[in-house]
């Protein structure tokens, strides 16, 4: 079964694709700017969290932290309380892990080699590619759980593993577009190939989709590929709630110990709520202090 397109199907996909996201594209601030350290905070804000709720955080957050050794010099606790609002906090500890790592190895510049940012604490092969594309425009594949649908969809026409829609993402991508491409392909997979039910009868890039070539007849080649089935727990109830309940009573002050399980929502529940909080610690996103949980300082 083939898997990339053919070099006629490329060509026409290629141009249907970018020749509508020109007229749609969305004017957001990270794509005004090509500088690393915008693009990778944006990056880590973006995971998991909605744009609209990004935007004016990414832009609070970089006018306090314009630049890498901003943070890096900064504690832990005030990057935490900056990123208030976005949720999966332990993005706010990585990123400033990250930030000064690029200080100590790399004199404050965010590097350009894809090795270089793997290496980086909390920066994934998303993450990663996503950096070397949007700021120094290099031609790599780009590849979340929505790209991946697309891939599988559009240009294969059948499931991928995560490594064949790696591959597939980097062999498409057009020379020398790689910041036009994968920005295309990220707003049409949000647009109209939703994970189910795609609108494939309002889709631009129809006419050249492997799936809809072929009747778009199920099963739909996004099910199972590279990981686009899994889903998130319940967040009602959960320990992901009790930790967020926690971290943002702590962005006002330390709680005493003896209050962790009242701050988490369970107070029934005191061991529950005491590992919840041995669990931020063990992340980085708290501090024990005399009988107090507390935000982190400085990191000597």
């Amino acid at each position: 079964m083939p898997t990339a397109p053919d070099p006629a199907r490329r060509h026409r996909l290629t141009e249907d694709l970018l020749g509508w996201a020109e007229g749609v594209r969305a004017d957001l601030p990270w794509r005004a700017t090509r500088d690393p350290w915008a693009v990778l905070v944006s990056e880590l804000m973006l995971q998991q969290t909605q744009v609209v709720r990004v935007v004016p955080r990414y832009l609070r957050f970089l006018a306090s932290f314009p630049t890498v050794s901003d943070c890096a010099d900064a504690s832990v606790g005030e990057v935490v309380r900056a990123w208030e609002g976005l949720g999966y906090n332990r993005r706010a500890v990585n990123l400033h892990r990250a930030a000064r790592e690029i200080v100590r190895l790399h004199g404050g510049v965010v590097p350009d080699h894809l090795d270089a940012l793997l290496a980086l604490p909390g920066i994934g092969p998303y993450t990663a590619r996503a950096v070397l594309c949007f700021a120094f425009e290099r031609d790599h594949g780009v590849v979340d759980t929505n790209a991946a649908r697309f891939l599988a969809r559009a240009v294969a026409g059948h499931r991928l593993t995560p490594r064949s829609a790696q591959d597939l993402a980097d062999e498409v991508v057009p020379m020398g577009r790689g910041w036009a491409w994968n920005q295309a392909v990220l707003d049409l997979a949000a647009e109209a190939r939703v994970k189910r039910a795609p609108r494939c009868g309002e889709c631009p890039i129809a006419s050249s989709c492997a799936w809809v070539r072929a009747g778009a007849e199920p099963p739909d080649p996004a099910d199972g590929s590279a990981g686009t089935t899994r889903s998130q727990s319940v967040f009602a109830g959960s320990d992901r709630q009790g930790r967020g309940r926690l971290v943002q009573a702590l962005r006002t002050g330390p709680v005493e110990v003896a209050r962790v399980a009242d701050v988490t929502g369970w107070p029934e529940e005191p061991e529950r709520a005491r590992r919840v909080a041995d669990a931020l610690v063990g992340d980085g996103l708290a501090e024990y202090v005399d009988g107090q949980l507390s935000l982190p300082g400085r990191i000597p």
